[in-house]
């Protein structure tokens, strides 16, 4: 076999590159469509000048954090905290003192929105009195999922301002979480106005768009034809690996509705039945509520009947303080709530005496955005659903959680998605029209390309996406120093 030279080898080499450099040169960077499929090339700009990954410094946010989960009496006291906005960075405490901080570890309000949410403050500080308790409810996509930064956020809020337990959990959790631990017999099916799962066609899934019922929903003419009793049960008690405050609870509320059927209830504690009673069979939103002299452990609620009524969710709830419930979406963008029946979700949010309601959604949008019009499509749509919040629970202060950084890998560079910082841009514009307060979570972690730097420090999972434990306190801790310092502003005076 005859060997080949050098010069032979740098004449194939100088062809395979001319080969390659044919495509690279006429090929468009975004490359071209062929038989339906998207093809692209290395440019001759890539070439000649690789990328390089870029990652946004993050050290300063992580340095001014602290997420030492302590009791603390006044959480308005802490060290200055740098902010950046739009490029540029200045320091101040959280507490304002007579400087408007235009930064994103504020929360943006209108007037009118600054007037709602120091009206709220004033219930906040009441909340620890008899008679006055109250919920904040925390809306989001798979980013809160298992109680991920709502349960360091109640923790911090319970420490400063009073209250125990988890709040609201599912009638069917189907998330793993933190915070509580929970089971059902296998009958029992899981209805959701998100997500894949079956849909309630009364549509009457409370406030946390889920419910479930141990038989199907049936129309006049088969309800009036089951005859045979069936029963399911749902279990539940706290986690040992939850927060402190998250574990101790003596009132548990049941919330239910079409209980169209005699349905009997029995309540098992620890194995051992302490409560027998029935529920109200005409069909209507109701609540079933017992108290407890201290934290009950495993509780068994077990139902009988020839139809099940709706299962709308638990509350696990101490006397007094505030309630910090997690109401996770997973694939949600947060445009469900008018699929919500307005009298059960308005009902159960009196009861709840739901004061706040943070919605944090966007980030299941953002891959899916073509143009600048169709964020703005979403942002506008997004603006309908906090109009429809505020209607089913007049009085309530609306707070919106913008999408983190996501990043997605482009020729082997992971980036910021291109209309992730216009998305952020006109969710702010919409929601403060709509009279809400925004806190810009994408700024707060560091702007653009942050996630790249988030991941590399372990503080975000490998999809460039979702926080990890870790950096979901982080994160946490950045919201609850913005909103300490608006009620920081609000205590001293500060507009």
């Amino acid at each position: 076999m005859k060997k080949l030279s050098p010069f032979h080898i740098l004449l194939v080499l100088i062809f395979v590159m001319g080969l390659l450099f044919l495509p690279a040169w006429l090929m468009p960077e975004d490359g071209v469509s062929l038989f339906g499929w998207k093809v692209r090339f290395l440019t001759t700009e890539n070439m000649l000048h690789p990328r390089e990954q870029q990652s946004a410094d993050i050290t300063d946010i992580l340095q001014e954090v602290d997420t030492a989960m302590i009791d603390i009496n006044d959480p308005i006291q802490r060290k200055p905290v740098k902010h950046t906005f739009d490029g540029k960075t200045t320091t101040g405490k959280p507490s304002g003192g007579t400087n408007k901080l235009e930064s994103s570890t504020i929360i943006h309000f209108s007037d009118e929105g600054k007037k709602n949410l120091y009206a709220f403050f004033e219930k906040l500080d009441a909340a620890a009195q008899p008679g006055k308790k109250i919920h904040i409810l925390h809306y989001g996509d798979s980013q809160i999922e298992g109680d991920r930064m709502t349960a360091f956020i109640r923790q911090r809020i319970q420490a400063h301002f009073g209250g125990h337990g988890p709040g609201l959990i599912p009638a069917m959790n189907v998330y793993s979480t933190m915070t509580f631990k929970q089971n059902w017999s296998p009958n029992f099916i899981r209805y959701a106005c998100f997500g894949g799962d079956n849909q309630l066609k009364t549509r009457k899934y409370g406030v946390m768009g889920s419910a479930a019922r141990f038989t199907p929903e049936m129309n006049d003419s088969l309800l009036s034809s089951e005859f045979t009793e069936k029963e399911g049960w749902i279990e539940f008690e706290p986690n040992r690996g939850a927060y402190e405050r998250a574990r101790a609870y003596n009132q548990v509320k049941l919330y239910y509705t079409s209980c169209l059927k005699p349905c009997s209830i029995k309540v098992f504690k620890a194995g051992e039945l302490i409560h027998e009673d029935s529920l109200v069979s005409d069909g209507k939103f109701h609540v079933f509520k017992l108290s407890f002299p201290d934290t009950p452990g495993k509780l068994k609620y077990v139902f009988k009947s020839t139809v099940s009524p709706t299962i709308c969710g638990f509350a696990l709830e101490g006397d007094l303080g505030v309630q910090v419930d997690n109401i996770a979406m997973r694939g949600s963008s947060g445009t469900i709530f008018g699929s919500l029946e307005g009298n059960t979700a308005s009902a159960m949010y009196k009861d709840l005496n739901a004061q706040l309601v943070i919605m944090q959604f966007g980030g299941n949008s953002v891959p899916f955005f073509k143009d600048s019009a169709s964020v703005r499509n979403f942002a506008s749509y997004f603006k309908r659903q906090i109009g429809i919040v505020k209607k089913y629970n007049p009085g309530a202060v609306v707070v919106v959680i913008g999408p983190s950084d996501m990043s997605r890998m482009v020729d082997g560079i992971y980036e910021t998605y291109p209309f992730l910082p216009y998305c952020v841009q006109m969710m702010r514009k919409y929601t403060l029209e709509a009279g809400a307060g925004y806190w810009d979570l994408f700024n707060a972690m560091g702007g653009l390309n942050s996630m790249n730097s988030w991941v590399d420090k372990g503080l975000a999972g490998k999809d460039y996406i979702h926080f990890s434990p870790k950096g979901a306190s982080i994160a946490s801790q950045l919201f609850y120093d913005a909103f300490s310092a608006e009620y920081g502003k609000w205590k001293q005076g500060v507009n």
